[in-house]
C-alpha cells in the first residue's frame, strides 16, 4: 500500500530516500517549504490527504488540546537509537507493519505502537 506523507524537518534525509525507493508519496517539509510552523503542516497534510511524520510533540498538542484538524494522521517517533541507519529501520519497519494510520494519532516507541483515534474532520 502507498502512504501519502508528510515528513517534518525533522525526519531523516535517510528515511524520505528510502521511503521514496517504495514507491510511497512523501513530501518533506526540509525541502518543500523549509521552517513552516506545525500548525501549517497539520493543514497541508489535511488538504492533501497526508500522514504527518515526526518527531515533534507538539503535533499531539495540536490535535488534542487545540482541536486542529488531523483526521490525515499524525505518526509520533519516540525513539532513539545510537545511529541514523537504525532510526530509519526503525520508522521504515513501523511504517511498513501496518495500513491503518489515516485517523489516528500514533505513537512509535522502539517495542510498541500506541494510536489513538483523531477527531474527524467537518
Amino acid at each position: 500500500m502507498t502512504l501519502r506523507i508528510l515528513a517534518d524537518e525533522n525526519i531523516p534525509g535517510e528515511v524520505i530516500d528510502a521511503l521514496c525507493r517504495l514507491g510511497h508519496d512523501v513530501l518533506w517539509v526540509r525541502t518543500h517549504a523549509p521552517g513552516s510552523l506545525d500548525e501549517s503542516i497539520l493543514s497541508q497534510a489535511q488538504t492533501e490527504n497526508r500522514i504527518v511524520i515526526t518527531f515533534d510533540k507538539d503535533f499531539g498538542e495540536l490535535a488534542f488540546r487545540w482541536g486542529l484538524p488531523a483526521s490525515s494522521g499524525i505518526i509520533l517517533f519516540r525513539i532513539t537509537t545510537p545511529s541514523p541507519s537504525q532510526t530509519s529501520a526503525i520508522i521504515l519497519a513501523a511504517l511498513q507493519s501496518r495500513s491503518d494510520w489515516v485517523g489516528y494519532f500514533s505513537v512509535v516507541e522502539k517495542s510498541r505502537i500506541r494510536m489513538t483515534p483523531l477527531a474527524k474532520s467537518k
